[in-house]
C-alpha cells in the first residue's frame, strides 16, 4: 500500500478514514462565511479585562476608546487562555507552550508518501510525522518541546538534522536539498494535557475553551456544536436563524483550471493569464481577488492564495505581489507589512524613497 516505507518498516495500522485538509483554505472559508452570515470580526483588537455589571460583559480593547460589550464571552484564545481568563477574573490556570518545529519539503521531492505516516507515539506526542500535504508538498516533524516564552518561533539546525534523522529511517528518498521552508508553531497545554471545555465556575457567563492543542483542527467542528450547547445551558438565547445561510462561493484556481476555462476567465478579466508565482501558479487575478476579500498583509495573500509556498519562497514572486497588493488596497510600498502591526517590508533609506515603480 505505502511503496515509499523505508526498510525498517516492519508493520503498521491503517486508518482508512485518516487525510489531509489545507488549515489555512479551512480557516479562510469559516471566517468568510461568518462574515457573510453577520459576525463582525475585529482584528489587532488586544483584550485587556473584562468587568461583568448587571448581566452585561464590559471588555476593554487597548486602541478602542469604546469598550465592547457583550452577554457571553468565549474564551478561546489559545497560548494567552490563561492570560485572558485572570483578566475576566475566571479561573487560574496555567498554559504551557510546547513547541514544534516541521519543515516543509518541495512538491517534486521523491520522500512524498501516498499516506500520513505515523510512528509509534510517545507519551507526550504522536511523534514525527511525515504528511503529503493537501497543497501538493510533504511536510516533516513535529518536534514537542517544553519552552518558556509563548512568541518562541524560531527553528534550530539540531531540530532539523534530528527531524531529517527520524524521517530517513521511515520513508524513502529524504533530502535536506528538498527543504523549501521551516515553521515552528506552540501547543497551549494545561497540566491536565486535555481540552477544558467547560462554563467558569467562577464568573458568569464565561466559556472556557482552554488547552486545545493537537487534535484541535480536527475536532473544532465538534467543538464549536459543544460550545453553542455550554452558551445556551448558561442561559444564552440562540434562536435558530429563519433565513437562509449565505453560501461562499467556490475559489477558482488557475493551476486547476483547463486552457478552456481560462480562455473563458481571460474574457472576463485578462489578469487570470497574467502569472505571478511561477512555482504554485498563481495569477494576478488571484492575487487581485484576496486583497478584495479583505487580505491585506503578505502572508494573508501567501496563505489565502499559496503565492510564495513553492521552492523558491516568494524569492521570484515577492515584488511583483507587493506591487498588486498596493495597487489594489491604496497601501502606499513603505506602509506594506508581513503580518500586520509594524512587521514593515521596506525599512530604513529604501523605506524611505518614492518606491511607486517598484516591482514592475
Amino acid at each position: 500500500m505505502e511503496k515509499k516505507l523505508a526498510p525498517g518498516a516492519i508493520g503498521g495500522f491503517f486508518a482508512p478514514d485518516g487525510g489531509t485538509i489545507e488549515p489555512y483554505a479551512y480557516n479562510f472559508a469559516l471566517v468568510e462565511s461568518a462574515k457573510k452570515n453577520g459576525v463582525d470580526i475585529f482584528f489587532d483588537a488586544h483584550v485587556e479585562k473584562g468587568v461583568y455589571q448587571n448581566g452585561i460583559w464590559q471588555i476593554t480593547v487597548s486602541g478602542n476608546p469604546e469598550p465592547f460589550y457583550a452577554k457571553s464571552v468565549v474564551n478561546a484564545a489559545g497560548l494567552y487562555a490563561d492570560e485572558i481568563s485572570a483578566a475576566f477574573g475566571a479561573e487560574n490556570f496555567k498554559i504551557t507552550p510546547r513547541k514544534g518545529e516541521e519543515y516543509l519539503l518541495a512538491k517534486n521531492s521523491p520522500a512524498r508518501p501516498d499516506h500520513v505516516i505515523f510512528p509509534v507515539p510517545s507519551k507526550h506526542s504522536k511523534g514525527v510525522l511525515v504528511i503529503p500535504t493537501a497543497g501538493g508538498t510533504t511536510m516533516i516533524g513535529p518536534t514537542a518541546d517544553f519552552t518558556d516564552d509563548k512568541n518562541d518561533d524560531a527553528t534550530s539546525a539540531e531540530n532539523f538534522s534530528r527531524i531529517i534523522s527520524q524521517v530517513q529511517k521511515m520513508v524513502n528518498g529524504v533530502s535536506t536539498r528538498d527543504v523549501i521552508s521551516s515553521f515552528s508553531g506552540s501547543r497551549p497545554v494545561l497540566d491536565s494535557e486535555d481540552f477544558y471545555l467547560a462554563p467558569s465556575q467562577k464568573v458568569p457567563s464565561f466559556i472556557q475553551a482552554a488547552g486545545i492543542q493537537s487534535p484541535g483542527l480536527t475536532a473544532s467542528p465538534a467543538i464549536g456544536e459543544y460550545i453553542v450547547s455550554l452558551l445556551e445551558k448558561s442561559g444564552l438565547s440562540l434562536p435558530e436563524k429563519t433565513s437562509p445561510r449565505i453560501p461562499i462561493p467556490e475559489k477558482i484556481h488557475a493551476s486547476s483550471s483547463s486552457m478552456e476555462e481560462l480562455s473563458r476567465l481571460y474574457e472576463e478579466n485578462s489578469q487570470w493569464t497574467s502569472m505571478v508565482c511561477r512555482c504554485e501558479n498563481i495569477s494576478e487575478a488571484e492575487i487581485a481577488e484576496a486583497v478584495k476579500k479583505g487580505h491585506s498583509t503578505m502572508d494573508g495573500i501567501k496563505f489565502y492564495t499559496r503565492s510564495g509556498m513553492g521552492r523558491c519562497q516568494g524569492g521570484f514572486c515577492a515584488a511583483k505581489i507587493m506591487r498588486i497588493l498596493s495597487k489594489e488596497s491604496n497601501i502606499p510600498m513603505e506602509k506594506l507589512t508581513k503580518k500586520g502591526r509594524k512587521s514593515y517590508l521596506l525599512a530604513g533609506k529604501l523605506g524611505d524613497l518614492q518606491v511607486k515603480g517598484f516591482g514592475k
